[in-house]
This record gives structure tokens, C-alpha cells and sequence, in this order.
């Protein structure tokens, strides 16, 4: 996922992701969405077809679609480039981030005292 900024916040295109069990490709059989609509993140997103079965795959953006970049029928390796999302930029981490500590333990080397 690459990552650029733009007016009204950050744009970051989705590549096709590895479908698993060794496929290279996908045919795109759907768009379930349209440039310039607004989609939350898990909303299904376009339905590809792969030499073994179809799946549909969501969002991983809230945001509005910017550009499609592949047609209904158009065949993408894995990695090309899917849909680009323009999204509102975060804050970034608000806080600290926690350090790796070692765990302290207490022995007693003797019971206690009654």
C-alpha cells in the first residue's frame, strides 16, 4: 500500500493482495463501488475471480474512493494496483509507546513470619 498526500488528507492505494494457494492473478468481475463515493472500511469493495473460485473483497479504508484502476474484465497480478482511497489524515500516536520490560518476580526465600 503506497501512501501520498493530498488537499483534503492522505491518498493510499490498495494493491491486489495474495489470495493464497499460490495465485498470481485475479479477474476484476464487479466494482461494488464508484470513484468519488464515500465506503467505510470493511464494505465489499469488488468482486475478482481467480482461477479457482470468487471472492469479494472489503475495504481496508474509510474514506472516498479516488480512481479505480482496473475496468470490469480486466485481469491484475498480485501487487498491481487496485483503488486508491482519499482519507483524512490521522493524528499519529497520541502518548508513549511502551518499552519491553522484564518481568519482575518476588521469591521469598523463607515463609513468612507468623
Amino acid at each position: 500500500m503506497s501512501e501520498t498526500a493530498g488537499p483534503g488528507g492522505a491518498e493510499r492505494t490498495f494493491a491486489l493482495p495474495d489470495l493464497g494457494e499460490g495465485l498470481v492473478e485475479a479477474t476484476v468481475l464487479e466494482w461494488l463501488v464508484r470513484a468519488g463515493e464515500h465506503i467505510e472500511r470493511n464494505q465489499p469493495l469488488v468482486e475478482l475471480e481467480t482461477s479457482k473460485s470468487a471472492v469479494e473483497i472489503p475495504s481496508p479504508h474509510s474514506g472516498t474512493v479516488a480512481r479505480l484502476h482496473a475496468a470490469e474484465g480486466e485481469v491484475l497480478a498480485v501487487g498491481a494496483a487496485l483503488v486508491t482511497f482519499e482519507v483524512e489524515a490521522s493524528a499519529g500516536i497520541v502518548g508513549t509507546v511502551p518499552t519491553e520490560e522484564r518481568p519482575t518476580r518476588r521469591v521469598r526465600l523463607r515463609p513468612p513470619s507468623e
